[in-house]
């Protein structure tokens, strides 16, 4: 074989192996790095841009994609301790005619991150209008979306600032996790909070059963987790605030129905993204279940007129199903989505269903409204 053509397959050899190095080397050593550069691909490749947006000394970090046009924008709100980038999965199965808005919510990622910030839902719900004004994304009534927390803040949004919003989706809010807590009388002696009426009696659960109109069972995964952790005042230990892989693991188990078999080293590069920000993580945990938070969705639920949809995961071990029935008994223009073989991460498990979804329902709203339109 001829020395140059020998030389030729070195040099394409040790071309492909540097990257297929760095890549193992990544994997091994910094996986939390590789993470970073994942999103950043996926990003790229669904045509999603990331920007920056002031309220006075207050940034909001958000990515976009599309233009407002004749159809509604869609708001999107991620859940507790996520990240704008949560919603990359349901993204690549939406139209890309519709304009797209993902924002890190108050503390989040790229958005400011204040001692002085009220984390509150309430707090949460006015720091995002005025990232909704900055943007000026109200000078047409848009579509909001909301996950979990996300979903809480969502539907107090839409109960407050009723011009702004012309449709509604939640899956999953947050606000029933609290009440289904309150009945396990778990947050109490775990967060060390005075919840009046909370204890692990069952005339307490049936009390708060009896108010809310709500049949909740006490025995789910999560809740166990919590009363195992009751009276030890470990509040580093809140399940959905994992500090190992093993609790990194212990969590999506969690949170879905669907098992998914993760490398350690991802676990490890999951665990090493969070760390750093744990603490904040169970500041605003035990903001939002306060008595401020806990209730902020039921008592506004009445307030919202907007046509709404409900997504939920039938096996939600985080968040009651029955919530969902709720919900719709208190919201005029309402439906419900009830999704088999899922769990909380409705947006992770079912990407495609749910962005059929939210699509569909979208369809049905803006062609009801061009039929008054039209009578």
């Amino acid at each position: 074989m001829d020395l140059d053509v020998v030389n030729m397959f070195v040099i394409a050899g040790g071309t492909l192996a540097i990257p297929i190095l760095a890549f193992v080397a990544s994997f091994l050593l910094w996986p939390s790095a590789l993470i970073r550069i994942y999103y950043w691909y996926w990003r790229r490749t669904l045509g999603m841009q990331v920007r920056y947006v002031h309220h006075e000394d207050y940034q909001f970090c958000y990515s976009f994609r599309g233009r407002p046009g004749h159809k509604p924008s869609i708001l999107m709100l991620h859940g507790f301790s996520a990240h704008k980038d949560m919603w990359l999965s349901v993204v690549k199965f939406l139209p890309k005619n519709l304009h797209l808005v993902c924002v890190d919510m108050p503390g989040h990622e790229g958005t400011t991150r204040s001692s002085l910030d009220d984390l509150s839902i309430d707090g949460q719900v006015k720091r995002i209008h005025q990232f909704v004004e900055c943007l000026k994304l109200n000078k047409k009534p848009f579509h909001l979306v909301g996950t979990s927390m996300g979903g809480q803040v969502a539907g107090v949004y839409a109960a407050y600032y009723p011009s702004d919003v012309s449709s509604l989706c939640l899956v999953c809010p947050a606000d029933s996790l609290l009440l289904r807590l309150e009945c396990s009388g778990a947050i109490m002696a775990h967060c060390s909070l005075d919840f009046p009426g909370s204890s692990n009696s069952c005339a307490s659960a049936t009390q708060v059963a009896e108010i809310t109109g709500l049949q909740y069972s006490t025995d789910n995964q999560f809740v166990q987790r919590l009363k195992e952790l009751q009276g030890s005042a470990a509040v580093e230990k809140i399940p959905l605030i994992p500090s190992t892989p093993e609790e990194m693991s212990e969590m999506l188990q969690l949170c879905s129905y669907v098992r998914f078999k993760v490398p350690q080293q991802i676990l490890q590069g999951l665990v090493d993204v969070r760390i750093p920000h744990n603490n904040f993580y169970r500041k605003l945990f035990l903001e939002i279940v306060s008595e401020k938070s806990r209730y902020s969705l039921h008592q506004n639920m009445d307030k919202i007129k907007v046509p709404t949809q409900i997504i939920w995961g039938k096996q939600d071990q985080v968040l009651d199903v029955s919530g969902a029935d709720m919900l719709a008994k208190s919201i005029a223009n309402c439906q419900v989505e009830l999704l088999e073989n899922c769990g909380h991460s409705v947006v992770m498990e079912r990407p495609r269903k749910t962005a059929k979804l939210i699509i569909d329902f979208l369809a049905s709203v803006h062609n009801t409204d061009n039929n008054k339109k039209l009578d």
